[in-house]
């Protein structure tokens, strides 16, 4: 009886999403998600400052907004950008999006067409990839190295022709949580000018920097108008508020604002206020100092467990930032029927198949997140999934497993 749109063909229902559905039943750790801590949430002062604006500016604060975003957080935006990230708007603009989902959605609407070919790291995130192909992107990937992504298959893939775009998330990187070096991003660039491709740097987790040496971002080395670049407040105050961003060059405003006019109108004004207003006056550097603390002791108690825990032959990498860590089984290995023999003994993880192109292929990662769960349930969960690492990577549990 009904008929989806031939650009819906592509798109393909989340795992990920499925399988947290899973995590409100009793006794379920959750490895799986890859949302903030709700205990981070700045709740109070979020309270004080939304109660204040509705009391003095409710007309303005509940009607409709001008598209391109909130006048004072664009401009409060652009001077943190232009401070933390180096970032030149004398050159560049920006619009506030509802979240960086949106940022995607945009992005493909405006510069990918029904068979244009669009390139991702391997592994990537699904939520952009479902964006690109419900534009009818044909998606080739590229393999994602301890420093970033191989550079001789990236220029392989980029010499084939008909890309439009390469979607990358360089800094602690979902669901990897690697961070792609100062070297491979200029050589990254350097690519991108020769042919003349568009690069969209997504950096939802940058600002969760827990050690190590900040990393300049593709965007402020762009001389050429070539990086679009999206940013989001959804890890640093919370998810709800659907506060996100895009930077890119002057030329490309007009049509920024008729694409998001097709889509929203605008995002909510309340929730850019009261961004600004951390931005501005209530210490947001202070509030992110604080988070890197919180996630930091996660992190580093996940880690330790793992080492403990985990049989030798399990491949990980602690990262320098973000949500998550990312566990290899051997290679030849399929980490699903790991994964659901994990949610048989009530831990959630999510297999690195999601993260693929064809999520039809096996593949050996695990993606396990850290700032959600809290600490007893990470030190329990990685002690099941440790136990469970000894049994698979020994003969009779490989065989059991399907490997």
């Amino acid at each position: 009886m009904y008929q989806l749109a031939d650009r819906m063909r592509g798109a393909q229902g989340s795992i990920i999403r499925e399988l947290l559905k899973l995590a409100g039943e009793p006794g379920m750790i959750s490895f799986g998600g890859g949302a903030p801590e709700p205990a981070s949430f700045p709740v109070e002062k979020i309270a004080q400052i939304t109660a204040r604006a509705l009391r003095e500016q409710s007309a303005a604060m509940l009607s409709y907004g001008i598209s391109e975003g909130y006048p004072p957080l664009v401009a409060s935006l652009k001077d943190y950008l232009s401070k933390t990230e180096q970032l030149d708007f004398a050159r560049e603009e920006l619009i506030i999006l509802s979240g960086g989902q949106q940022c995607a959605d945009l992005v493909a609407k405006l510069f990918v067409n029904e068979g244009d070919t669009v390139v991702v790291e391997n592994p990537s995130f699904v939520g952009c990839m479902n964006a690109f192909r419900s534009y009818g992107a044909r998606l080739r990937s590229v393999p994602l190295e301890a420093d970033g992504v191989n550079l001789e298959a990236l220029e392989a893939a980029f010499a084939q022709g008909g890309v439009r775009l390469f979607y990358l998330i360089p800094t602690f990187q979902n669901p990897s949580g690697l961070t792609t070096s100062q070297e491979k991003r200029l050589a990254i660039y350097e690519l991108a000018r020769r042919y003349q491709v568009l690069v969209f740097e997504d950096n939802p987790y940058g600002e969760l920097r827990y050690e190590g040496d900040w990393v300049p971002s593709l965007k402020s080395r762009d001389e050429e108008g070539l990086v679009l670049y999206a940013g989001s407040f959804s890890k640093t105050l919370a998810p709800g508020m659907r506060v996100g961003y895009l930077v890119y060059p002057k030329a490309l405003h007009p049509s920024f604002k008729v694409a998001k006019q097709g889509v929203d109108v605008h995002s909510s004004t309340l929730y850019q206020l009261v961004t600004h207003e951390f931005l501005t006056s209530h210490d947001y550097t202070r509030h992110v100092e604080a988070l890197r603390r919180r996630y930091r002791e996660k992190r580093d108690l996940m880690a330790r467990e793992m080492a403990a825990h985990f049989h030798p032959g399990v491949r990980w990498h602690k990262p320098e930032g973000g949500f998550f860590i990312m566990a290899w089984l051997p290679e030849g290995m399929d980490s699903l029927p790991f994964v659901q023999e994990a949610v048989q003994r009530k831990v959630i993880t999510v297999p690195g198949s999601a993260f693929t192109v064809d999520p039809g292929v096996p593949n050996n990662g695990i993606r396990i997140n850290f700032s959600l769960p809290p600490r007893d349930s990470i030190v329990e969960g990685i002690r099941i999934l440790g136990q469970l690492s000894h049994e698979v990577l020994g003969q009779a549990g490989h065989q059991a497993l399907g490997a």
